[in-house]
């Protein structure tokens, strides 16, 4: 059986894919230490010394040397807690060094990691993406990056169609105490005559694509798990389906990914040096796929559970290395 001690990253609030994966790398013979970042620095100790010509490496009282793989999960709240117990004054520069020190102790680690938080920082680039796709053989959408209105006139102009607007990264508003997720809109009037407020803040444009499915391709190591839904079925999800995704959970399917499209995604995934990726295709009605974009700790439990937790099985198998991987 495969031996290993796996280092997972992530935070107290996390779902069920976390202790799923955990459970896995256990019925393979493998270990794993749960790091909570939300508990760092206020309920927990990270520690690493260089002494007698070694390096050693403790969280709390458990030491680490013998880490053999890390999962870069979530990183979710780090520094929760500190906010009552330091001066306002010194919160921000405290709450830097607690990023740097966590973030600097991963890059350090000389073992496998899925991923390398240089990695995930790497991914922040949309257009290199769209790019890499292009590069590998994928269809993207006619896209415009830009805070210039006049550019973005020119782009409308010349789509002639209608198009959406979107983040670079995924965050959310915080309006009299309650968060309002930012999702993909498609552009309307009153947005175009806000149009000066976008020098700004850039923003990503994209063609509206007719959609006949979009898909959810999440890869591990080399296995493809490909599954579909029909976002069309519901108004709120037309333009993106994670508006409505609660409603949607139970409606994704099983989807048999063309071979060219599955070698294509594969090849990216190679280039990047990556071992995960949930990547998000638009299929249109009349057969052509369309890659949108990438992500390293895309969200998978609920396609897990369509596969009998394959997913979760094969993420294990990559961390103690009893399964193909990029190194």
């Amino acid at each position: 059986m495969p031996e290993g001690k796996v280092l997972i990253i992530t935070h107290t609030a996390d779902n069920e894919a976390a202790d799923t994966v955990i459970q896995a790398i256990a019925e393979l013979g493998g270990q794993s230490v749960r790091f909570d970042v939300d508990r760092y620095p206020a309920d927990l100790t990270l520690t690493t010394t260089w002494q007698g010509g070694r390096w050693a490496l403790w969280l709390g009282d458990e030491r680490l040397d013998d880490i053999t793989a890390v999962w870069y999960r979530r990183s979710y709240h780090i520094g929760k807690g500190l906010e009552p117990l330091l001066d306002k004054e010194f919160l921000s520069s405290a709450l830097g060094e607690v990023r740097r020190t966590l973030f600097g102790m991963l890059e350090g680690l000389p073992c496998f990691q899925l991923e390398r938080y240089s990695v995930y920082r790497r991914l922040d680039s949309k257009e290199e993406q769209l790019r890499m796709a292009v590069k590998h053989g994928l269809l993207v959408p006619e896209t415009c990056i830009t805070n210039s209105p006049q550019q973005l006139q020119q782009f409308l102009a010349a789509t002639g169609g209608p198009v959406i607007a979107k983040m670079q990264s995924s965050f959310a508003i915080y309006r009299e105490g309650e968060e309002h997720v930012v999702f993909t809109n498609e552009i309307s009037d009153e947005h175009l005559s806000q149009l000066d407020q976008l020098k700004y803040c850039p923003m990503v444009f994209q063609e509206k694509l007719p959609k006949a499915l979009e898909l959810r391709v999440t890869i591990v190591g080399r296995e493809v798990f490909s599954f579909a839904i029909d976002s069309q079925q519901l108004p709120g999800a037309a333009t993106d389906w994670r508006k409505e995704g609660a409603a949607l959970v139970n409606n994704w399917k099983p989807y048999p990914l063309r071979e060219d499209v599955a070698n294509s995604l594969l090849s990216m995934m190679d280039a990047y040096g990556l071992n995960y990726g949930a990547i998000d295709l638009i299929l249109t009605p009349d057969g052509k796929y369309y890659f949108l974009e990438i992500n390293a700790a895309g969200e998978f439990f609920w396609l897990d559970r369509l596969c009998s937790n394959a997913i979760s099985r094969h993420l294990a198998a990559i961390l103690l290395n009893a399964a193909e991987r990029r190194e």
